[in-house]
């Protein structure tokens, strides 16, 4: 195509007089691109380099009050009002908890795949998320708690190369700029203490609530520009503290990332995901995210925690991605450690009910219950001995939440108990496995054989027991030993019993049985009639004994 012809020198004086520069261009100066004439440049070839009509060169003529359009001077530098420039694209690619703040409108939900504008802010709510793809493929995260102001929004002309300027107002967004080689793509994020710009890096920009802008860059090279004077170069691994009086620190190595190992793999918890981090020296805290890609795209949870050990609420069932990293002690986050892990935790495991926590059962009459789980059709229960669960020795499908072990032999067990429920496809779903709890299966032990001895007034009964072992012993004046029967019900330390000598003379029927240290208690022994005699005291009370000194009793 040929050029069109380039007016007169008067005409472009007048057109230059015709009016001044608009209050939002001058408000927008900033903002503005920069080119630096070269040899062989024309209004022409610049207009639809840049703004994709090469017949708009009077406006960069008038922009710029060149006065001679068809002789520009090498070496000098042509302003290229972003108010010229084509209007680029931005889309919410995912929000949660967040809200879209327009001016002199009423704030509105953000949704995926809503275009934004420029002079729109996006804020993320103290528990939100929001991230936003630009034209070029940038990527922009905007962290809970954080306000982002769409300062530019442009693209040059048939070039296609974005031109965005974003201002924080609060809080911290993560950037990940595809490279592009030999573009002239501008991308930067500003605050009131500094700006940022890149080429192709990911990195994080921080406005705290001290008025600091903090800088950490994971890949690539950053340059950031306090308002206060100069510029310095942030690489990868580093990062950069400008103070809110606009001075700049000095660049600090970011922090190793936190080991993720103790993590583990599936998290069955309901209420709470517990993520135990690796501790990092010189961590004065730790920044967690968990999101549904690898990207980070779609954060669902996240946030700043004191301590290594942390736990975050739970999310629904299915795959995630984790992403931790330790903060310094200038607030800068060091570099990141992701993972993958799975959240399965429904249907909800039961609650194991019997029996007790280490207590014993008796061998062929123990069982295991446990809560029932509403929406639950069936149960799994395992019992495992010392090779664990691993190879359980017993693995079964309950439709109760019960098992007897009649066949269990004695030793010592664990068990646990998952929930399965129906899904619409008719495929069994399990939940997680219970916490463990140990039992012991043992034979009850056999009542007592007891041995009377008889002195005097006094009665002596003993048996055979083993260490550790109790016993109970009944007296009653019936031989059912119904209630109101019993008059002595004692419990014994040791295989002895001696009747008292007097306060219960009479006849009465004896049982005892062994309380064992396993829990499991005997039967009673077979009830046996003693007669218990009271002695004979002389007129002061006392007992009257025989010559061998054996008090003497009532016949």
């Amino acid at each position: 195509m040929r050029a069109p012809a380039l007016p007169g020198a008067a005409c472009v004086l007048a057109l230059c007089l015709a009016a001044a520069p608009s209050a939002q261009a001058q408000a927008h100066a900033d903002l503005d691109l920069v080119h630096p004439v070269r040899s062989g440049d024309t209004l022409y070839g610049l207009a639809r380099h840049y703004l994709g009509d090469a017949r708009l060169w009077p406006q960069l003529q008038h922009a710029n009050a060149v006065r001679e359009p068809r002789h520009l001077q090498p070496a000098t530098q042509l302003r290229i009002p972003m108010r010229l420039l084509p209007a680029g694209s931005a889309q919410v690619v995912f929000a949660s908890g967040a809200t879209r703040v327009a001016p002199g409108a009423v704030a509105q939900p953000l949704h995926a795949g809503q275009a934004l504008a420029e002079g729109e802010a996006i804020r993320a709510a103290p528990d939100g998320f929001i991230s936003v793809r630009l034209a070029d493929g940038t990527l922009v995260r905007v962290q809970a708690d954080s306000q982002l102001r769409i300062e530019q929004l442009r693209r040059t002309g048939r070039a296609g190369d974005a031109q965005s300027i974003l201002q924080l107002q609060r809080g911290s967004v993560d950037s990940s700029v595809p490279p592009r080689p030999g573009s002239a793509r501008r991308f930067e994020v500003r605050t009131p203490g500094a700006s940022t710009a890149v080429r192709g890096t990911r990195f994080t920009v921080e406005l705290d609530a001290q008025g600091r802008t903090l800088a950490a860059v994971t890949e690539g090279r950053l340059a950031v520009a306090p308002h206060s004077a100069g510029s310095a170069a942030v690489d990868t691994g580093q990062g950069l503290v400008v103070g809110d009086d606009g001075r700049p620190g000095q660049r600090q190595a970011l922090l190793p990332a936190p080991g993720l190992q103790a993590v583990a793999d599936t998290l069955e918890d309901a209420d709470l995901l517990y993520l135990p981090l690796q501790s990092v020296g010189g961590a004065t805290a730790y920044q967690v995210q968990l999101a549904r890609d690898a990207q980070f795209t779609q954060v669902l949870r996240g946030g700043r925690f004191d301590s290594a050990e942390l736990r975050l609420p739970a999310v629904a069932d299915g795959s995630y991605y984790l992403q931790a990293r330790a903060i310094d002690a200038h607030g800068l986050p060091g570099w990141p450690a992701q993972r993958s892990i799975t959240v399965k935790a429904h249907p909800i495991a039961p609650l194991l009910q019997q029996p007790a926590a280490g207590a014993s059962l008796e061998r062929g009459a123990g069982a295991l219950s446990c809560t029932p789980v509403a929406g639950v059709t069936r149960y799994r229960i395992q019992v495992a001995a010392a090779a664990g669960f691993a190879a359980p020795v017993l693995d079964t499908l309950q439709d109760g939440c019960a098992l007897a072990l009649a066949a269990l032999p004695p030793g010592r067990y664990e068990w646990r108990a998952a929930s399965v429920r129906q899904r619409p496809d008719g495929v069994p779903d399990q939940g997680p496995f219970s916490a463990p709890r140990a039992f012991a299966v043992a034979e009850r032990p056999p009542p007592p054989e007891v041995v009377a001895e008889q002195s005097g007034d006094r009665l002596q009964l003993r048996w055979q027991g083993h260490a550790g072992q109790r016993f109970q012993l009944q007296l009653a004046t019936s031989a059912g030993f119904e209630e109101g029967s019993v008059v002595l019900d004692e419990q014994l330390d040791a295989a002895a019993w001696a009747a008292p000598s007097s306060a219960l003379a009479g006849a009465y029927h004896l049982r005892l049985r062994t309380l064992d240290p396993s829990g499991l208690r005997s039967g009673f022994s077979t009830p046996r009639l003693i007669i218990l005699a009271a002695p004979v005291v002389s007129g002061d009370g006392l007992p009257v004994r025989s010559a061998d000194g054996q008090p003497v009793a009532r016949p």
